[in-house]
């Protein structure tokens, strides 16, 4: 079933700041994607959830020409299960909203693209490229995943 609620995270400091976000980030060295997702959740929310609780959704591409130390990958889960109540961080202050009332002007421009997407219950691999002005999406590209 489509989720009714997401759980964003407004970032208060580093990549993104000043945005409502997904709870995630980078992969320390030996970490697999969904390990980070588990760490970062717990770091950013409080939260702890078990690897088996994740279910792999897709893949977003991110090219920043005009930024190429901003280009990055990013591996989306939604998360069936978890333990404790989200709890504002130093980098994060975590909100629930309702699948109808995303924050959307409040976050990354491509988020309009891929998150209602992803939210209706769809994989979202896809490819993203930023204008010089590293807000403006110029171009996207969505691919057919079979396998999720």
């Amino acid at each position: 079933d489509p989720p009714q609620a997401v759980l964003l995270g407004f970032k208060k400091r580093g990549f993104g700041a000043g945005k409502f976000a997904g709870i995630g980030g980078g992969l320390e060295p030996g970490e697999t994607p969904s390990g980070a997702a588990l760490r970062e959740l717990y770091e950013e929310t409080t939260v702890q959830a078990l690897e088996e609780d994740l279910h792999f959704r897709g893949c977003l591409t991110f090219h920043f020409p005009y930024r190429p130390e901003w280009s990055q990958v990013v591996y989306v889960f939604r998360l069936s299960r978890w333990r404790g109540s989200p709890q504002e961080t130093g980098e994060m202050r975590p909100a629930w909203f309702s699948i109808q009332d995303l924050p959307l002007d409040q976050m990354w421009q491509d988020n309009a693209i891929w998150l209602p997407r992803l939210l209706s219950g769809r994989p979202v691999t896809a490819r993203f490229t930023f204008a010089a002005d590293n807000e403006t999406v110029t171009d996207y590209h969505f691919e057919q995943q079979e396998y999720i």
